[in-house]
């Protein structure tokens, strides 16, 4: 089968390095890391599992980071190469194995991408048993290579490809009335419902949402899902942003300007003071509640530090690597919590604990989130050059999620 495959190579990576940003095709090209190529089909890696022919398969911020190769080295222990990216993925079931036999061929499903104890064969390590499989021990362990995700393990294809292969605790069935444009949207909503879920607003508090993308979007999506009254401010970086962030439920949005030229009606808004310093941005005297920083470069981390109020929170939602530029003052100053998130994990909602994903495709079925809007691309897979430059160039069109479509839908 045709995928798109990634292979770590110190040469490509060099150049990727080296020119990547300024040419960001060199980064699908022949000399890249990511090659279009002949692969063959994941085989079931155990009698839970299941095989799913893909519909859709995202690209999301973290898969750009890696076509960038911003990702941090400390991440490489976690992966196994050769890999097929995309963990955002909706599809038909084609084989079950006997542990498996609650899922047939032909029934539609997402995946929760996450490869943690269960999905191994080992007996679950300490945070797997509390219900925090995003945190577990043994991503390196057990019956599989080393792989926190579907999408960064060489035995489990990836949304980039026609096939990936699931573990049965991995795997939610798509009820009919969620079609696949809101089924791919899963796995994000689902991360920021966690972050939310951990990380809350309090009664009557501001919140703050830096990133206008999907992940920025859905965290909105998440806030007001889950009765969330207070306000929402967002920073964007594009009015097309703004507006779809108003359409989620913000209460106003605040376009990104050169230096801290977006301080002054953040500041207005969000009820503070701005002071002037001898060199640099404007100090703010108040400022959000909670932010969620969710674009993850050295500008937004140092904005979601200076834009918080004395004791609020940050929450990093973005995939933060080795940000530059950012001035920690703030956190002991104003005695910030500087706090992470990743991925999903086994949340309280309504009273009851159910995993972040089947919370997630709830509130989808119920129709109290809709994301179909926020898939404005599709591509098929051997037009990934396009695709790519698409989801690249967000300043050039109204882009939110790009997605493959694959030949199964």
């Amino acid at each position: 089968m045709k995928a798109l495959q990634f292979t770590f190579s110190i040469p490509r990576y060099l150049l990727g390095k080296a020119l990547g940003h300024r040419f960001p095709r060199v980064l699908w090209s022949r000399f890249a890391s990511l090659q279009y190529t002949d692969v063959p089909e994941p085989r079931l890696p155990g009698e839970e599992w299941v095989k799913i022919a893909v519909h859709l398969g995202g690209i999301c911020g973290s898969d750009l980071h890696l076509l960038f190769l911003d990702d941090s080295p400390s991440l490489s222990p976690f992966a196994s190469f050769p890999f097929i990216p995309g963990h955002e993925i909706v599809g038909t079931v084609t084989e079950a194995g006997p542990l498996a036999r609650d899922f047939t061929p032909g029934e539609r499903v997402v995946v929760d991408p996450l490869l943690p104890c269960a999905a191994r064969g080992l007996e679950l390590c300490e945070a797997c048993s509390r219900g925090d499989f995003n945190l577990c021990t043994r991503f390196t362990d057990g019956r599989l290579s080393p792989g926190i995700l579907i999408g960064g393990c060489r035995d489990t294809g990836g949304g980039w490809g026609p096939y990936v292969v699931a573990h049965r605790t991995q795997v939610l069935k798509v009820p009919p009335g969620v079609d696949d444009a809101n089924a791919v949207m899963v796995d994000p909503l689902a991360i920021s419902l966690h972050a939310v879920l951990r990380h809350p607003p309090g009664d009557g508090e501001t919140v703050l949402v830096i990133g206008g993308g999907v992940i920025g979007i859905c965290i909105i999506a998440a806030l007001r899902a889950l009765g969330f009254r207070g306000r929402i401010v967002t920073l964007v970086k594009y009015p097309y942003q703004g507006e779809a962030a108003r359409a989620y439920g913000a209460d106003a949005s605040i376009l990104l300007q050169r230096g801290d030229g977006h301080y002054e009606p953040l500041a207005e808004v969000l009820g503070g003071r701005l002071l002037r310093p001898v060199l640099g941005k404007r100090v703010l005297i108040g400022g959000a509640d909670v932010t969620y920083e969710c674009v993850g470069t050295g500008r937004s981390i140092d904005d979601a530090l200076r834009l918080t109020r004395s004791r609020g929170k940050v929450v990093l939602v973005g995939l933060a690597a080795i940000p530059k530029g950012v001035d920690w003052t703030f956190i002991w100053l104003q005695e910030l919590q500087v706090l992470g998130t990743i991925n999903g994990a086994l949340e309280t909602f309504q009273g009851q604990r159910r995993k972040a994903h089947e919370i997630a495709l709830h509130l989808l079925s119920q129709g109290t989130v809709n994301l179909a809007p926020l898939v404005t691309h599709q591509f098929p897979l051997e037009a990934y050059p396009e695709a790519f430059a698409t989801a690249t160039g967000k300043g050039r069109g109204k882009v939110f999620k790009v997605a493959f479509r694959h030949l199964s839908a």
